[in-house]
This record gives C-alpha cells, sequence and structure tokens, in this order.
C-alpha cells in the first residue's frame, strides 16, 4: 500500500508506491530561520548517510527566473501571482521532488503549498480556490512550523537583512511605510498559519530560541521519521 498521497486528485501518472522517500517541510514567516534550518537539517542528514534534496519557492526551471523577473516590477496581481507561483511548485514537484522520493531520498522544502496559500488568502483569495489549486500536491510526511511572535520577527528582520517590497506586502497598502505594512502584512500571515497548524497537523517549533536550541529540537523530531515504521506518525496533514 502506498504510503503517500495527494490532496486531490494528483499528478497524473504517478504510481505512489513508488515513492520510498520522505518529504519534510519546513514553514513559517519571512526571516523566521526557515533557511537556516534547513541547511543544517541538510548538512546533518547527510553526515549521517542520507541522500537529501533541498528545494525552495521559485527554484524551478520552468517558471522560477519569470517570477523573480515579475516581482522586480513590484506590479504583478495577486491572481497572476497565485498561478505563477503554482506553475513554479508544479514544476519542481513533477520534476524535481517526485524524482528525489522515487529514488529514496529525503526532501527537505524550505516552504511548501502552505506559504503560497496563505500569501493567497492575505491578498483577498478564496481559501477554498487555493486550496483548490494545490490538490494536485503530496501531502508530507511531517511539516515543522517554526513560529514567533511578532515583535521577535521584526526585531530579527531589522537585525539581518532588512526589510523588502514584497515581504511587507507594500502592494496591499497595509502602512504608510515598509515597516508599518511589514509587521501588519506578517500579522496576517501568522494568523493563516496558526489555522493552519490545526488543520494540517503542522508540528509547531517555538523559533524565538537560539539556532542551536531550535535545531536541536528539530533534530529530536525528525529523528523518528527515518525509521520506515516510523514514516507517518509525527505529522498526518489534512484535507
Amino acid at each position: 500500500m502506498a504510503r503517500f498521497s495527494f490532496f486531490g486528485e494528483g499528478l497524473p501518472g504517478i504510481d505512489l508506491e513508488e515513492l520510498k522517500g520522505k518529504l519534510i517541510v519546513l514553514e513559517g514567516a519571512d526571516g523566521v530561520g526557515r533557511t537556516t534550518h534547513t541547511g543544517l537539517l541538510k548538512l546533518w542528514l547527510e553526515n549521517t548517510g542520507h541522500a537529501v534534496l533541498d528545494t525552495e519557492m521559485t527554484r524551478s526551471a520552468l517558471a522560477g527566473k519569470g517570477i523573480r523577473k515579475a516581482k522586480e516590477g513590484h506590479t504583478m496581481g495577486s491572481i497572476t501571482a497565485s498561478l505563477f507561483y503554482a506553475t513554479d511548485f508544479a514544476d519542481r514537484l513533477e520534476n524535481e521532488i517526485i524524482p528525489a522520493l522515487r529514488a529514496g531520498f529525503i526532501v527537505l522544502s524550505d516552504r511548501y503549498i502552505y506559504s503560497m496559500m496563505a500569501r493567497a488568502i492575505v491578498r483577498g483569495a478564496d481559501p477554498q480556490w487555493i486550496r483548490a489549486v494545490y490538490r494536485f500536491a503530496l501531502k508530507p510526511d511531517a511539516v515543522f512550523y517554526l513560529h514567533v511572535k511578532i515583535d521577535d520577527l521584526v526585531t530579527r528582520v531589522l537585525q539581518t537583512r532588512g526589510f523588502n517590497y514584497w515581504e511587507s506586502g507594500m502592494d496591499l497598502h497595509l502602512g504608510e511605510d515598509m515597516y508599518d505594512s511589514f509587521e501588519e502584512y506578517q500579522k496576517r500571515l501568522l494568523t493563516e498559519f496558526d489555522k493552519m497548524v490545526e488543520n494540517y497537523g503542522f508540528a509547531a517549533i517555538d523559533a524565538s530560541r537560539s539556532i542551536e536550541e531550535v535545531f536541536s529540537d528539530l533534530k529530536v523530531q525528525v529523528s523518528p521519521l527515518l525509521n520506515n515504521s516510523a514514516a507517518n506518525v509525527l505529522v498526518q496533514p489534512g484535507d
């Protein structure tokens, strides 16, 4: 019996019984530390003898460059953005994620469909519509939600790379400047993520702690997934 399943009809021609790897997702707001911990997990897993593929948004050969180019102009509409990101994800799912799972790799995804749905909903998309857009996606083995309070998130971003147009939701005109807009936009995203914790069975990780503490927690929770018999014990995402 296949261990994986799709949220809906799924991609055609995929034999789920052939997928022997593990799909692990890190989710959370902009600047929360997903990319850092994806990199640390990849290194740790490879050092313990596992083959690993890491993937993230806008890295598909089909749509990645187009999305980055479109974002430079600050004029991309919400529906266009949603469909553009869905195209990027579909390409990575078919040509990167599924082949890696078929080969027995552990796939680490820095964001998954949840970030794209949250962003779309905050920008006014109908929740049922955007969920239907991603019914072709595979359900992950586990989704780790790195969460922090908005004040901690703002401080982190200020101390690191600073604000940018899209992460601040400037297209939504939520504040008089980028600081105010970032705070309001990220609050709305956090609200959507908090709803998903229950709806999709996220494992919540307190990311306000040090990198070492968060990574130690992640290792403890990822370890059971490395045993085939425990593949789906930690998280069972809902529909």
